[in-house]
């Protein structure tokens, strides 16, 4: 397995957990966090071993955005990492769960939003606080936002650059579930293991479907799903499922 600075991984269970370690900067990107992240998530993206992918951040935060001690060299580089990581994170076979535990702002907040679920910590919060350095959202913010809460509370949110606190990020749906900080890593765990269970071709299909079907019409979608499903009915195994589901009826 490849070593990285900047980030942590590990194999097992099916599950790729993938850790942004800079605590001591509540991890915030700097040039060699970005390469990093994008290396590691082209090599768990790619891995058959992998079955789902779990990002989190090491310490009390998830991730705080740019370093702003690199930007003045490095602002090129961290918001182009911006254009690839969640492209990354999309088009991964696998489904990628976040672990929120602590703030995730600004880019911070974009990587979060990028993944397919976010799974928090009562103490987390989340924030579009580009406007308090003059700046826009990027890493996707633009896209995610507006999709996840709507264009008005989107603006709001980037306007007012203000940290949405867990309870509100629940209910806004920037979150999509709520837990004690000391169940956080178990709970995701949990979660990542049952999704691992699954078989893995209809995990990756449905994942295409979905994603897809933001930019489809119904007549599309209904041709699309004919095509999985004809393509997994025929696999090994959806028959030793159907068959297994088959006899336990018959019983």
């Amino acid at each position: 397995m490849a070593a990285y600075d900047r980030v942590l991984v590990d194999i097992s269970e099916g599950i790729g957990t993938l850790t942004l370690s800079r605590p001591e900067k509540l991890n915030a990107f700097d040039r060699e966090m970005c390469r990093d992240l994008i290396d590691a998530l082209r090599m768990l993206s790619g891995s058959d071993q992998v079955r789902v992918i779990l990002l989190t951040g090491a310490g009390r935060g998830f991730c705080a955005g740019a370093d702003l001690g690199t930007l003045a060299e490095g602002a090129a580089e961290l918001v182009g990492a911006g254009r690839e990581v969640p492209v990354l994170i999309r088009a991964a076979p696998q489904p990628v769960l976040a672990a929120v535990n602590g703030p995730a702002a600004g880019g911070g907040a974009n990587l979060a939003l990028a993944c397919d679920y976010r799974i928090a910590s009562d103490q987390a919060s989340i924030g579009q606080v580009f406007h308090k350095l003059g700046l826009v959202p990027d890493w996707g913010g633009s896209f995610f936002l507006p999709r996840l809460v709507g264009p008005s509370t989107a603006l709001e949110l980037v306007w007012s650059a203000r940290m949405v606190p867990a309870a509100e990020a629940l209910a806004l749906g920037l979150f999509d579930r709520v837990v004690p900080q000391e169940r956080l890593q178990a709970e995701a765990r949990a979660l990542a293991r049952l999704w691992a269970s699954q078989p893995p071709l209809a995990v990756r299909r449905a994942k295409e479907a979905l994603y897809v079907s933001e930019q489809s019409t119904l007549a599309s979608m209904l041709e699309l799903e004919l095509a999985q499903q004809m393509e997994l009915f025929a696999t090994p195994e959806a028959q030793r499922r159907i068959g297994a589901s088959r006899a336990q009826r018959s019983h």
